[in-house]
């Protein structure tokens, strides 16, 4: 009895201390410039071994970082969807018809870093929701974390 009670307070402690807590944009911008600083010290092609081995530097749930080819668009790792690296979907849109993409792309090659808007699937839960990422240009590749708006 004495170890159920111990380990319920330890569990009730976790959720408290934000052990549980969603990811903030706070979160998604330190981890692109994680990605960012490990691009600069080792180089593009560890960052996407990094990425394609959900390393948990760069792969926490929900939040993750991928990695885009600023100039031709083409998807260089992704934890979740090994599926996209390799292509080109600058031009398909969201669920809503939005070219976020095209947006991030250009907005990494006028700006360097920023945010953008859009609707992307949760791995955490398979549904399609509400999404903010920072963009973070790098070397000529855009690094992207972001968080879904609950």
């Amino acid at each position: 009895m004495k170890l159920l009670a111990t380990a319920t307070a330890l569990c009730l402690g976790l959720a408290c201390s934000g052990a549980l807590a969603e990811p903030t944009e706070k979160d998604a911008i330190a981890m692109a410039e994680r990605g960012a600083a490990l691009i600069k010290a080792k180089g593009k092609d560890e960052m996407m071994k990094r990425i394609n081995a959900k390393d948990p530097d760069f792969v926490q749930g929900e939040l993750y970082v991928d990695l885009r080819d600023v100039k031709t668009g083409i998807v260089l790792a992704h934890p979740y969807n090994p599926s996209i690296v390799g292509k080109d979907l600058t031009d398909v849109p969201d669920a809503n018809g939005k070219k976020y993409r095209r947006e991030i792309i250009e907005l990494a090659a006028a700006k360097g870093k920023g945010w953008v808007d859009y609707q992307y699937k949760n791995p955490t839960n398979g549904k399609i929701e509400p999404k903010t990422t920072y963009i973070l240009l790098v070397d000529g590749v855009v690094l992207e974390a972001g968080i879904y708006k609950k």
